[in-house]
């Protein structure tokens, strides 16, 4: 028999999380604004300007020191 270590999706939360989208309607480029490096990115796919957006996406934390002092 087999056993998943994986958690149902049922049992992943989710939030509203605000998120920088690609301005070009060609890529469905995206990033969480908590792991952004710069105060206004371009997509990483096609170099276009991004926007502020919100998505409901599962939690995460960004542990990540240098993104902690934000």
């Amino acid at each position: 028999m087999y056993n998943s270590r994986k958690k149902p999706q049922d049992d992943i939360p989710e939030e509203i999380t605000s998120i920088w989208a690609c301005t070009s309607e060609d890529c469905k480029g995206w990033m969480r604004d908590n792991f952004v490096f710069s105060s206004e990115p371009t997509c990483v796919q096609c170099n276009s300007p991004m926007v502020k957006s919100e998505r409901k996406l599962a939690v995460l934390v960004n542990t990540s020191p240098s993104q902690s002092k934000k």
